[in-house]
């Protein structure tokens, strides 16, 4: 009877201080490991406009299916970046395939953390093509010893501000900029 109570007192005492290390704050809310990718964003306040146009596009589901999923996520700023108007049309119905196309381009298959990103990089001697889920590439290279930006197709730059927030289905990166294919 003392060992299984000292068996359970050692899960309830370590068992948060394990989540606290996977956790990570973003939008002033705590993204937590073992939620998907869908209802983590939905609490970051500063994702709103991303959610909006995953719901918009209808991605909801994909996005909280087993994945893996590599997220670039483009924080609201990002999105008020872009040339007046674009946000409203794009998100209009008519426009979900080019929404669409918008947001998977931010998407890589599998679960991609800072490290395995370096590495690629490194491998590439200097630069790594990351092949999105809408078919486009972004390429991966440092701005620094330690900071990893991402560049789309347009010449566009998006530096990650948070690296491997853990996700149940992957893993997102806080980007500062909307990546374009």
């Amino acid at each position: 009877m003392k060992n299984y109570l000292f068996v359970v007192l050692a899960v309830l005492f370590t068992t948060p201080t394990l989540l606290a290390q996977e956790t990570v704050m973003v939008g002033g809310e705590a993204m937590y490991p073992m939620k998907d990718i869908v209802d983590n964003a939905v609490n970051s306040e500063e994702h709103t406009t991303l959610v909006a146009a995953v719901q918009a596009a209808g991605l909801v589901e994909t996005l909280k299916s087993d994945g893996p999923f590599t997220v670039f996520a483009p924080v609201n700023d990002a999105f008020e970046n872009l040339p007046e108007g674009t946000v409203p049309t794009l998100l209009k119905a008519e426009n979900k395939d080019k929404l669409t196309s918008v947001l998977t381009y931010h998407v890589v298959a599998g679960k991609l953390d800072a490290k395995a990103i370096m590495k690629a990089i490194k491998k590439g001697n200097g630069t790594a093509t990351l092949t999105t889920v809408n078919g486009g590439t972004l390429t991966a290279m440092m701005n620094g010893p330690m900071n990893v930006v991402v560049k789309d197709a347009n010449g566009n730059v998006a530096n990650i501000s948070t690296y491997d927030v853990t996700q149940a289905n992957g893993v997102i990166h806080v980007v500062d900029a909307v990546l374009l294919p």
